[in-house]
């Protein structure tokens, strides 16, 4: 496979249409994460330090010539892209510290100065900003229009990454989420989201992160064309809402992200007679102590519903 990484680099820099650019629209442009400028910063050994807590919902390993030569035998195709080891592990370990203090245009580039190994991170980072912090839905679309074909590129050179896998799914799903519910269905993105999530859980049963996607998944399209339809034409039911989400609190208990999804996706599949439930778990969403940026965006989530 021939993937012109520079080329997607160049275009995700333009990340809007024409007639947005004049406005302003790269990344230099971004909103500040609002809560705090050194909170989650994790310098010197404190990243290792901490990683575990802080990619629990993934399981991605820390960034080391040892992991990256590890993804490189699952994932051959992505050899082309690794000119230098070293360099890319320093890019993909910078690209982490500025996810998780919440600098998400510095960890997109630095993501994708490293290559398709950064693209996961690159990937994460600009679907929080889009879907957290950018105000303007024409820029919003734009950053995960730009990221799902990253993430469709970065699949057929990494098949065997989980991680990739998810992202992708998260794309789509942030993507779709801010589109028509007719435009969704008619580009078939529903099921694009689901093969996604699942190839994710199919390669590592333990990507907690995984679960909590398809928890939303079957939920929104439960929202979107109501209980009978969803079940009977796209498989999506409640049972499997609460399944996904309990299998999730397994795996990556008292996390943020993971509450405040499970109950907004309460609310979404079962409505107004669960909203004692939604109300409790995102009760216990907010009592969480975040670790990083994406933690304490949805801690304030939690505690905005709560109130």
């Amino acid at each position: 496979l021939t993937f012109d990484w520079n080329a997607a680099r160049r275009r995700s820099r333009r990340q809007a249409a024409p007639a947005e650019e004049a406005q302003g629209s790269s990344r230099l442009d971004w909103k500040r994460f609002p809560y705090g400028d050194r909170i989650y910063r994790y310098g010197g050994t404190a990243l290792a330090s901490n990683w575990s807590r802080l990619h629990r919902g993934d399981q991605e390993p820390y960034p080391t010539a040892e992991s990256v030569a590890g993804l490189l035998r699952a994932n051959p195709g992505l050899n082309a892209h690794v000119a230098d080891p070293a360099v890319t592990v320093s890019l993909v370990e910078d690209a982490w510290r500025a996810y998780h203090a919440g600098d998400f245009a510095d960890a997109v580039d630095y993501g994708l100065s490293a290559g398709p190994v950064g693209m996961v991170v690159a990937a994460r980072a600009a679907a929080v900003y889009a879907s957290h912090l950018e105000e303007c839905e024409a820029r919003r679309l734009a950053i995960l229009r730009d990221t799902v074909e990253s993430c469709a590129a970065l699949v057929q050179l990494a098949p065997c990454w989980a991680s990739a896998w998810y992202v992708y799914g998260l794309a789509l799903g942030r993507y779709s989420q801010n589109i028509s519910v007719v435009k969704a269905l008619a580009q078939g993105l529903g099921g694009k989201v689901r093969d996604c999530l699942l190839r994710a859980i199919h390669l590592d049963a333990g990507h907690a992160d995984a679960h909590v996607g398809m928890g939303v998944y079957h939920a929104e399209v439960i929202d979107k064309v109501g209980a009978m339809v969803a079940a009977l034409t796209y498989g999506a039911r409640r049972e499997a809402v609460v399944a996904h989400f309990e299998a999730a609190r397994r795996l990556h208990p008292q996390s943020p992200v993971v509450l405040a999804e499970y109950a907004r996706s309460i609310q979404l599949a079962f409505g107004p007679s669960h909203h004692g439930k939604a109300h409790d778990i995102f009760g216990d969403a907010a009592a969480c102590q975040p670790a990083d940026a994406l933690e304490r965006l949805d801690v304030e989530w939690a505690l905005g519903e709560i109130e």
